[in-house]
């Protein structure tokens, strides 16, 4: 496994290879991103997360424009390698196998990073636990409470199989992973032949471990009913029993009441939820938010004053297409090595980076036309918007008046909008959406062309982020926790149109790397309000801003991609974040 490693990383998603379908979207891609970005800077790391044959989910529209999902398994063997080792959970009152299967990540240095890949599919098992690490974010809560079991106690387990007896450093990427701690907890009691749980015990566990929280919002905290959670995992950290790591300090920590502060009676009661964010917060001796407001609402949400921030970030050689890649070769050479290097883009020729621009546009447009897309023109301002459809990132927003939005287009110049993202089989509001977008588009034609892509993904993203002419991200503030589309866009020295929120509310210097749509404060309007204005917004600055300056003062909007790669680029970058990472929680 190239040597020992000091720090391991726990993930339910990890996107490792456009071909190897792990990942649903942005936790996934960043996850993927740092451990990119560990390789390259040679950090002694590993990854776990699990294998997901059968994916996410693969997106197509029917004739009304609802999203359909299927699930196709993926040829595991030919991206990953089976390792000899297995280890075991209990999960209720059976053994569960598992064995691991890995991918090497290499870096530009010549640093490996293993990630490994938890799977139950073995004849051992019985057939509904072959299936426990098929879907990503699949099944009830049953189902998602044992791929968490999987997870935490699964992956610590194969660490050690795997050899890896002396890390000293658990970074829980999302409250996925918190049940790592319960299993490290129950690892040291086992070495020292004791089952009753002291605060220098939590202490040990907590001067491990590492918790970055991609959340702004209560209601997406992971929370299992304590009696589903004793049925589950009663014997899964044998011989320490959940009664007896449940105990008065473990308690306080990671169990909530519904009836408001804790109960008196038992910890299994119906009463009591078990929050995995609470349990990854208390046990955990860095705490991280993933932008500097994100960890401000965080603070306020979790009651924590010692939540920092480490704003996130992309991997540049990932996400900087290759037109662009050979541009940065001959101007900023090195910039793969030392992305800060990349605020010398505000000296790069207008010229070759423009010319550049439009070769990244070309290869987009053809990919789209190859996908019956037909119809789109290189010289039209070209608008992207890619996020997961949800009611919160608000993909709706440009359209919300047809009217304002095709006057944009007949009087400053046409606009074309390429829209993509996947809804959860669960989001009905998200499915209507995208139903919306659908069924709009001829209404709005041809001032407006409009293209939903199906089945977005890491490969589109690529070509998407560095195509179109500005990023549109128009979340509800204070929803988006950070958000990672915009800093892809920006390697590529394509500007945002957004709202402020997440990592935007550091990355806009209005008229310099974007334009900032509406305010981030909350003054006491109501949604509704707050999305008229927001829309008004957007369009003053498409109608008065942005569109003239693509269509009529040309140097102007080129000198915006420079610094937008020079300012942004530059920084917003993992690079940057894995630095951090390493000074400020893996080797102090």
């Amino acid at each position: 496994m190239n040597g020992e490693r000091s720090v391991a990383y726990f993930s339910m998603e990890i996107a490792v290879d456009p071909a190897v379908p792990t990942y649903a979207g942005g936790l996934g891609i960043l996850a993927g991103d740092t451990m990119r970005a560990c390789a390259d800077l040679e950090v002694p790391i590993i990854a776990l997360t699990l294998l997901h044959r059968r994916g996410y989910l693969n997106q197509s529209f029917d004739s009304s424009g609802w999203q359909r999902e299927t699930h196709t398994r993926w040829p595991v063997e030919e991206h990953l390698r089976e390792l000899a080792p297995r280890t075991s959970i209990r999960l209720e009152d059976r053994t569960v196998a598992l064995r691991a299967w890995t991918y090497e990540i290499r870096g530009a240095s010549g640093g490996i990073v293993p990630v490994i890949f938890l799977d139950t599919d073995l004849p051992e098992n019985a057939t509904w636990d072959r299936a426990l690490t098929d879907f990503l974010y699949g099944g009830d809560a049953y189902y998602r409470l044992c791929q968490e079991a999987i997870l935490g106690f699964g992956g610590l387990r194969m660490l050690r199989a795997l050899g890896h007896q002396h890390l000293t450093r658990f970074h829980l990427n999302e409250g996925h992973a918190s049940l790592l701690t319960l299993e490290l907890l129950a690892e040291d009691l086992r070495a020292a032949g004791r089952q009753q749980v002291t605060p220098a015990d939590l202490d040990a566990v907590r001067a491990r471990c590492i918790f970055t929280t991609h959340t702004p919002v209560q209601a997406a905290y992971d929370r299992f009913p304590m009696p589903l959670v004793r049925q589950v995992l009663g014997q899964a950290s044998a011989p320490t029993t959940l009664n007896e790591v449940f105990g008065p300090e473990l308690m306080r920590h990671a169990v909530e009441c519904d009836q408001g502060a804790l109960c008196a009676d038992d910890v299994f009661s119906p009463h009591h939820t078990l929050n995995l964010t609470l349990l990854a917060l208390n046990l955990s001796h860095y705490v991280n938010g993933v932008a500097k407001h994100h960890a401000e609402i965080s603070r306020g949400l979790l009651g924590k004053a010692q939540i920092d921030a480490i704003t996130n970030g992309v991997h540049a050689a990932t996400w900087v297409a290759p037109p662009l890649q050979e541009l940065f070769d001959r101007h900023i050479p090195g910039w793969r090595a030392d992305n800060f290097s990349l605020r010398y883009a505000h000296s790069l020729p207008p010229g070759e980076l423009w010319d550049a621009h439009l070769a990244a546009k070309r290869q987009l447009i053809a990919d789209l036309t190859s996908r019956g897309h037909r119809g789109l023109d290189p010289d039209k301002l070209t608008l992207g918007c890619a996020r997961r459809a949800t009611p919160y990132k608000r993909a709706n927003l440009l359209i919300h008046d047809e009217a304002r939005l095709r006057a944009i287009g007949a009087e400053v110049g046409p606009l074309q909008i390429i829209f993509g993202g996947k809804a959860h089989p669960n989001d009905i509001a998200g499915k209507e959406i995208i139903q919306n977008l659908l069924r709009r588009r001829d209404a709005i034609h041809p001032e407006v062309d409009i293209v939903y892509v199906e089945n977005y993904d890491m490969r589109l993203a690529q070509l998407l982020v560095a195509g179109v002419d500005v990023w549109v991200n128009t979340p509800l503030p204070p929803l988006e926790a950070s958000g990672t589309s915009g800093m892809k866009a920006a390697l590529n020295g394509v500007p945002s149109l957004s709202t402020l929120d997440g990592w935007w509310l550091e990355g806009c210097i209005e008229d310099a790397t974007g334009w900032a749509v509406g305010r981030p404060e909350q003054d006491g309007r109501s949604e509704r309000e707050r999305t008229a204005a927001d829309a008004d917004s957007l369009y003053t600055k498409l109608g008065q801003v942005v569109a003239p300056l693509f269509y009529r003062d040309h140097d102007r909007f080129v000198s915006v991609m420079r610094h937008t790669i020079a300012l942004n680029g530059s920084f917003f970058n993992t690079q940057r974040m894995v630095q951090q990472y390493v000074l400020k929680a893996y080797f102090t």
